[in-house]
């Protein structure tokens, strides 16, 4: 292979401060007392107001916030006024990793529920703005979700009143996040000029058991329309929801709160406006999907990646963070992965497939091994795909000869040769994405030859594509059939079998798996490449929704090579 000039970038350099995490876009900066800011779209037009001494410098934010109601630390604070604007705020700890302090009933109800992270509850915040499922004609209103602050400062463990455990499962969740158990996190939302429900009712003149038998409907009404976009919140209290200023003013046009007859006018009114849902609701801590809206943003998710996976190689506008590249003549879109500091390359040229292959999507669920020799596993994403993510051995030394001759495939040559191969008559598995860890590789490279081969090969903002102090994921496709018919199917697809697990299965014999193995070397070097290190368990065949198996056009088995490690062009 030629490995100068056959790397590429079009569009703009992308800028540091943007990056996106659980979904949600935020630009980052450094805060002038050293902690950190990350601006929502909300937030962004008023970066100015966000600096820390217009809103949290110590003694304004001492004077001018009022605490609010709520068993957590709240606060609603004015910033200063620049340019004429000033923006009314609702700052919040976050509680991530703490115990929640639910009633028994709830805790039944909502057995497994954890304080989001601060990232999970704006990227709730924004899904359920958002919200596709259920009913068109219902709309939950929310604050908007502006920034999110953390402070320079860490705490001991046990004045953060966290539990390692915890943060560990959120974590797991969204694994390589950067959340720091030491550390505070501050939610910031716009404030939402009006009354919540309690107050409304209480200036009514309405308390004690009369406020808790009027409030019941409300909040149960306000529940039933969550859980029809596909969603609840573990602490639903009649104070998240909100009645804004316009309709309070319309409530108190209607009357004297003294006389019984404007008091039932104004208890129809509010009783109205919920049941047209002129209402918001706030505190997102425990705000979590149902069970049928996961399984429904799952399928919806998996259908949307089999189209885009299908029109992989036509190009589309690219969001401002990602970037096109070309690397040994197969086609990339890159970007940075900031929830882990790693690099992700998704083949292609369709930037909607780059969310579904984020470390998050997939690092943490449920995982079978396929390999005995090798660090390979099989899993179904967040997304409901199928993969399998292999640890690239890049660098290592291979024990036997004549592989340690030629040492280990890098992942950009793997996913060139493969794509070579595809074109050219001879099946791989669909290769998908590279992923590069953003944590340095505990043990050192013995093979530097890949390093060295590559190592003018940059991406578009200067950093090497294979370094040595990172390891590499490659990520494939679990093959059940071709990309074209898969995404048009509803139903069962291939199952593929390795020669060895068919050999013990009596499907073929040694003989049989000997020359179907011979097939696929010999087609390899008709095309120009060596495939004499390949076994039998790098080959798969597939069988269709008969249980039959998938034929070539010469009436053989198709075959499909698994393994590209020591695939090499002679």
């Amino acid at each position: 292979m030629n490995y100068e000039g056959e790397i590429s970038s079009t569009l703009i350099s992308i800028p540091e401060q943007l990056l996106e995490i659980i979904g949600v876009v935020y630009s980052h900066h450094k805060a002038s007392d050293g902690g950190d800011i990350y601006l929502t779209q909300y937030g962004m037009p008023h970066s100015s107001l966000f600096e820390i001494e217009n809103w949290y410098e110590k003694q304004w934010f001492e004077t001018h916030r009022e605490r609010l109601e709520g068993s957590s630390a709240v606060y609603k604070v004015t910033t200063r006024e620049i340019d004429g604007i000033s923006l009314e705020l609702v700052v919040k700890n976050s509680r991530f990793g703490e115990d929640v302090p639910l009633d028994t009933r709830t805790l039944m109800e909502f057995i497994n529920t954890e304080f989001n992270s601060p990232w999970e509850e704006f990227s709730m915040v924004f899904e359920l703005r958002n919200s596709s499922y259920g009913p068109a004609g219902i709309n939950i209103k929310t604050q908007y979700p502006m920034a999110i602050y953390v402070p320079p400062e860490t705490m001991q463990l046990w004045q953060s009143g966290r539990s390692a455990y915890k943060v560990s499962r959120i974590k797991d969740r969204h694994p390589g996040i950067d959340i720091d158990i030491l550390k505070q996190y501050k939610l910031i939302y716009e404030w939402i000029k009006g009354k919540n429900i309690v107050e409304a009712f209480s200036e009514l003149g309405i308390g004690g058991d009369e406020l808790e038998i009027n409030l019941a409907p409300i909040t149960k009404r306000v529940t039933a329309d969550l859980d029809k976009k596909g969603y609840a919140v573990a602490d639903m209290k009649p104070s998240h929801i909100i009645i804004d200023e316009y309709n309070i003013k319309k409530l108190n046009e209607l009357g004297d709160n003294r006389e019984y007859s404007s008091r039932g006018k104004k208890f129809a009114y509010i009783l109205d406006l919920v049941e047209r849902g002129e209402y918001s609701i706030v505190d997102y801590e425990l705000l979590i999907r149902t069970p049928a809206n996961d399984e429904f943003v799952k399928n919806i998710r998996r259908h949307s990646y089999l189209d885009d996976q299908r029109d992989r190689f036509i190009a589309a506008p690219l969001p401002i963070y990602l970037e096109e590249m070309m690397i040994f003549n197969v086609p990339y879109i890159y970007g940075h992965v900031e929830s882990t500091g790693g690099l992700l390359w998704v083949v292609g040229r369709n930037p909607n497939l780059y969310d579904y292959f984020l470390p998050e999507r997939w690092r943490t669920t449920h995982n079978w091994k396929l390999s005995e020799k090798n660090d390979v596993y099989y899993t179904i994403t967040k997304d409901n795909i199928h993969i399998v993510w292999k640890a690239s051995r890049v660098g290592e030394k291979p024990s036997s000869y004549p592989k340690s001759e030629y040492g280990y495939n890098s992942p950009f040559e793997e996913f060139s040769i493969a794509d070579y191969l595809n074109k050219n008559g001879v099946n791989t598995v669909y290769m998908r994405a590279i992923y590069m860890t953003g944590s340095a590789k505990q043990e050192s490279s013995e093979d530097m030859s890949r390093y060295e081969t590559h190592d003018k090969l940059r991406c578009p903002d200067g950093l090497p594509v294979l370094s040595a102090q990172h390891n590499y994921i490659t990520i494939r496709g679990y093959y059940n059939g071709p990309d074209r018919w898969v995404a048009e199917q509803k139903g069962q697809l291939y199952r593929p079998v390795d020669l060895i697990k068919s050999l013990h299965n009596g499907v073929f014999t040694e003989p049989e798996i000997n020359a179907h193995l011979s097939r696929v070397v010999s087609r390899l070097k008709n095309i120009g490449y060596n495939g004499n290190l390949l076994q039998p368990d790098d080959i798969i065949i597939t069988y269709d929704t008969k249980g039959e198996i998938v034929k070539d056009s010469e009436g053989y088995p198709e075959l499909r090579i698994t393994n590209l490690d020591f695939i090499r062009k002679i």
